[in-house]
């Protein structure tokens, strides 16, 4: 025995410090092998969310929804721009060449119907007059050589022909009278003056005035004194009835199938808190190439004057048309440290269950999922921040 004792210890002594340093990092190594084979199922099984478990006390402040499908209209939200009304705006033409002696009216002047807005020297207007007195005076001539003729025809003074000549010239003299008055309106010549010239009274000589179309605004002028006028192209003025106004609101994808007419709409003007209500009057047809979107026009009342031409609002449109879905409280809905929505669901065990959901579109104050849940839930709608603080301690 003394013996093996001796060799075992002249053989330690013979053993190197490198060898007993290799010897130890050997051992180390196969021990951290053999804790972290150990370890592996805890770590793995950490990395799995656990269900939160709650005291009874705690149970009492989580509220849960049991989840069923909920019918439900679309709340469209867009941009649009203001325009005015195109049934309610008229741009006015010169009705008449000439340069212009005066301009009566001035950009955001209110007028109406028939008055005046400028002066023009015009020979167009001259002319007509003119024409107008001369087919006036053969018509009345013509109607009296008529009259006179069937009289004569009555006593047999004259034939058959002459007096139906007679009855025939009156009849072009009028036709001739009524074209040249229908040339008068169309200058936009008022019936005073054309009561003048009826009774031969004299009138401005070559003055035409264009007239205002419709009642409303003068929104536009673009025209002033000297400046010539060329008939039915030179563009006088624009006037606009604004107590009613279009707002043209962009709809893109799939807002434009679920938008129908009369639609309600609530336009915010972003400069003061007031809401102005309208409704949907007509959904384009063609896509705007630039934006890709379809204008929704939305009928707004503007007796105020709120809104102004090419404003930019913000557009609030609630769908009629019906749509079915499963619905939770925004409260519920959270989200996980890589951004990933989630909600707390009631588990079989009596805990808490974390489930992943998919968000559709929003509806008021809850929000439409696609995915991850399922008719019959209990979806937890107050207290899901308590849970996840819980859970993740």
């Amino acid at each position: 025995m003394k013996s093996e004792i001796s060799s075992v210890t002249a053989l330690m002594r013979r053993t190197t410090p490198a060898v007993l340093s290799a010897l130890a990092l050997t051992s180390l190594l196969v021990l951290v092998g053999c804790s972290s084979k150990a370890d592996s199922p805890a770590v793995a099984a950490s990395d799995k969310p656990q269900n939160v478990t709650l005291t009874a006390a705690q149970r009492e402040h989580i509220h849960l929804l049991t989840l069923a499908r909920s019918r439900f209209h679309r709340s469209i939200e867009t941009s649009g721009v203001v325009d005015f009304d195109h049934d309610r705006a008229v741009q006015v033409l010169a009705p008449f060449s000439g340069p212009v002696t005066e301009v009566l009216v001035n950009q955001g002047d209110q007028v109406k119907q028939g008055q005046p807005l400028a002066r023009v020297d015009s020979p167009d207007f001259a002319a007509a007059a003119g024409a107008y007195r001369k087919a006036l005076a053969a018509a009345q001539v013509a109607d009296k050589l008529a009259a006179t003729d069937r009289d004569l025809y009555a006593h047999q003074a004259i034939s058959q022909r002459e007096q139906a000549q007679a009855q025939s010239d009156a009849i072009g003299a009028d036709a001739d009278r009524d074209a040249a008055l229908q040339a008068l309106l169309a200058l936009h010549v008022d019936q005073p003056t054309i009561a003048a010239l009826r009774d031969g009274k004299p009138v401005a000589h070559g003055q035409g005035v264009i007239r205002a179309p419709i009642a409303g605004t003068v929104v536009e002028k673009s025209i002033a004194p000297g400046q010539l006028l060329a008939a039915g192209s030179t563009e006088c003025f624009t006037v606009a009835d604004t107590s009613k106004m279009w707002v043209m609101a962009q709809l893109f994808g799939d807002d434009a199938a679920a938008v129908k007419n009369g639609d309600q709409v609530t336009i915010d003007t972003e400069i003061g808190s007031a809401k102005i209500q309208g409704k949907v009057s007509n959904v384009g047809a063609v896509i705007n190439p630039d934006t890709r979107s379809i204008a929704a026009r939305v009928l707004v009342d503007n007796a105020d004057g709120a809104l102004k031409h090419q404003m930019y609002v913000r557009a609030h449109i609630q769908s009629s048309e019906a749509h079915e879905g499963l619905l939770v409280p925004v409260s519920a809905v959270l989200r996980d440290d890589d951004n990933l929505p989630f909600v707390y669901v009631a588990a079989a065990d009596g805990g808490y269950a974390q489930r992943t959901v998919t968000l559709g579109e929003r509806v008021d104050d809850q929000f439409l999922i696609s995915e991850g849940l399922h008719v019959g839930d209990k979806v937890v709608v107050d207290g899901a921040i308590f849970l996840h603080f819980i859970q993740t301690q």
